[in-house]
């Protein structure tokens, strides 16, 4: 038998290190769970996140041909949710907190899926953006099953499913012909 702690293979860090407190997250981490200090905005640090994740798109969308818009969102969505639990996980363990205020990587991730496949107006934005800090405050079921899930992963999957909430019925919404 080894005395090599166990691995926690959700953040790739030891599992004695889940159980202790430390002063700080790493800086790489703190920076994606806090998306680059964004998190630490008052009031409402989500709703900060979550209104920098638009602005965010809509500089990028405006910027790509529109063929390109959807497979580009996604792929943001999967990066921000990916890099996004280990970053939350370490912030978490840092602060002793099961899900501090400051992390708003989860918003970043729940907010681009909510506008994908979103054609570029400042009405859908806007629409996405209310759909789903809607779905992320209010937790219907599932959403907020998910965010009893261990540290980053119930941190970030929550907002991910608020965000495919927000997706459908968005997308319902575009179909319908309600956004004009």
């Amino acid at each position: 038998m080894s005395n090599a702690p166990e691995l926690d293979r959700s953040a790739g860090v030891p599992q004695t290190m889940a159980t202790t407190k430390s002063a700080t997250a790493p800086l790489w981490a703190a920076a994606i769970a806090t998306f680059f200090g964004v998190g630490r905005l008052k009031p409402g640090p989500g709703t900060w996140g979550s209104a920098a994740a638009v602005l965010l798109w809509a500089a990028v969308s405006r910027s790509l041909p529109p063929n390109l818009r959807t497979g580009t969102a996604l792929a943001l969505a999967v990066l921000a949710a990916g890099i996004g639990i280990p970053a939350a996980t370490r912030v978490s363990r840092a602060s002793g907190k099961k899900d501090p205020q400051s992390v708003v990587i989860d918003e970043v991730a729940g907010q681009l899926i909510a506008l994908i496949g979103v054609p570029f107006a400042w009405k859908t934005f806007l629409t996405g953006f209310i759909l789903f800090r809607a779905f992320d405050i209010v937790k219907p079921p599932p959403v907020r099953q998910l965010e009893k899930l261990p540290e980053g992963v119930g941190i970030v999957l929550d907002d991910v499913a608020a965000g495919v909430c927000a997706f459908v019925v968005m997308q319902l919404i575009l179909h319908s012909g309600l956004l004009k």
